[in-house]
């Protein structure tokens, strides 16, 4: 009895050692060894409403002159084992991933196997012929034209993060099934995560290995990026990522878990201090052939038809930031945002890695800016005004449910390979697709609202309905055919 008391003690002793121990190491994981200063004491105070134990975080990284001057991480990457944000936490960066998909087009060039003038039916044999061609600048530049396909699959009713799997082949089939595209190739610009999927594609392609293994080899090993990768296995393990959550309306927060294949316009991992040696070969580039003309690619502005001068380059934002020239990119993906932004005539620059969906990283990093480039700026910093777009539509008018009867029935587009329900009850027309319903708002005899959309519908010489077209902001005429009532 003794012995076993006296073993029940030693085993205490040394679970509480190792807790302990435990403890020690996460929090100097979590704050980093950094000198701490007035300026970084209110860095701490703009995140301190998130460096809870019981809150996903964010990590930040502060680079000047060629060295991290700060980092550290703010709350929880992972609530279920209550691991801390450090700057060693892999997170993805959504949109950021972007300039390494431009990085890999810009190096295939270097090495001659493709043009930026290339067609792009030169990869993609089955796509469409449409009123102009469209080029891989078109794709970097986003002034292609082509559909967004998270508005295209979103309308299939498989949501980013809504569970449904969509694979690369099914979204390349889906965008070559397109009969329009939104404006003529190099008209204007127009944000578009389909042209930088359709990048990745032709990485592959043109490589013969999957992009993610190209990125690996040209970009991310040569950078000795360790902890960077882009994500196209949805199985693989990450040690010590931070995992995405987004808040519940009751308090706390769910996890959101984004088990895609498809990569390009998002689905790179990476870390605070891997994402330094990134920023950090703008200066002085070690990718492709060494020289600074890979740098100067990227930092190539598009341009349109017309002439115009767009502020956007192979992944990056060309913009002034009080009076200050910086390079830019916001990046969010389900249950993550990410902000990166860097003064090259100042040498400094902000990263800011993030698990919570509502986190405001762009608007943080600004505030970064304020404090230590307050003394540097030409003029008051004010950030881009986004202009938001108008929605010109009438009052709504109520229709009887003998009315609505007559727009019931199944209704199929070839271009998304879906068939909408539409049936009647309650006195509302209500629109089926997969397991949703969504009632629609009546603006007249021939126009419905689905929430941001609309469905405006055609007769034929009998007034009877044939079918609607779908609009949804700048992607506009997909058809739906009436099958049956």
């Amino acid at each position: 009895m003794k012995n076993n008391k006296k073993f029940f003690i030693v085993f205490m002793f040394c679970l509480s050692t190792v807790l302990i121990f435990r403890f020690t190491v996460q929090k100097a994981i979590a704050f980093q060894a950094y000198t701490h200063t007035a300026l970084t004491d209110k860095v701490d105070e703009i995140f301190k409403q998130w460096d809870r134990a019981d809150s996903p975080g964010a990590a930040l990284g502060i680079f000047k002159n060629g060295r991290i001057i700060y980092a550290r991480g703010y709350g929880i990457a992972n609530l279920e084992y209550s691991l801390p944000w450090s700057s060693k936490n892999p997170s993805r960066i959504g949109s950021i991933s972007k300039q390494f998909i431009a990085m890999c087009i810009a190096i295939l060039a270097e090495q001659g196997k493709l043009s930026l003038d290339d067609d792009i039916r030169k990869f993609f044999p089955d796509w469409p012929e449409y009123n102009g061609v469209i080029t891989i600048k078109h794709l970097l530049y986003h002034t292609s034209g082509v559909r967004e396909y998270l508005t295209l699959v979103e309308l299939m009713g498989k949501p980013e993060g809504s569970g449904y799997i969509y694979t690369p082949n099914e979204l390349v089939r889906t965008l070559s099934r397109q009969k329009e595209l939104n404006f003529k190739p190099g008209e204007m610009f127009s944000y578009s995560n389909s042209g930088y999927f359709l990048l990745s594609e032709i990485i592959s392609r043109v490589s013969g290995m999957k992009t993610s293994t190209f990125a690996k080899k040209y970009i991310f090993a040569p950078l000795e990026m360790n902890n960077t990768h882009f994500h196209d296995d949805p199985n693989m393990i990450v040690k010590n990522r931070a995992y995405g959550y987004s808040p519940k309306e009751e308090g706390g927060f769910r996890l959101d878990i984004l088990r895609l294949k498809v990569i390009g316009d998002l689905g790179v991992f990476t870390t605070i201090e891997d994402f330094f040696k990134w920023d950090q070969n703008f200066y002085d580039n070690k990718l492709g052939n060494g020289t600074q003309n890979l740098i100067n690619v990227m930092l190539t502005k598009g341009k349109l038809n017309n002439g115009e001068i767009l502020p956007y380059a192979f992944g990056l934002n060309i913009s002034l930031y009080g009076g200050l020239r910086t390079i830019s990119h916001g990046g969010s993906a389900v249950g993550y945002q990410a902000q990166y932004m860097q003064f090259p005539d100042q040498r400094f620059s902000i990263v800011i890695l993030s698990n919570l969906s509502n986190f405001n990283t762009g608007r943080i990093a600004r505030k970064i800016a304020d404090l230590y480039l307050v003394d540097q700026f030409l003029e008051p910093p004010t950030p881009r005004q986004r202009k938001r777009p108008k929605r010109d539509r009438p009052e709504p008018i109520t229709l009887s449910s003998s009315q609505l009867q007559k727009y019931a029935g199944n209704y199929y587009s070839d271009e998304l390979d879906i068939t909408y329900t539409l049936d009647v009850e309650n006195n509302n027309l209500i629109l089926k697709l997969r397991e949703t319903s969504s009632t629609l708002t009546s603006y007249s005899t021939e126009k419905f609202g689905w929430g941001r959309r609309n469905l405006n519908f055609m007769r034929d010489r009998e007034k009877r309905i044939t079918g609607f077209v779908l609009q949804e902001g700048i992607v506009k005429n997909i058809k739906f055919q009436k099958l049956s009532k």
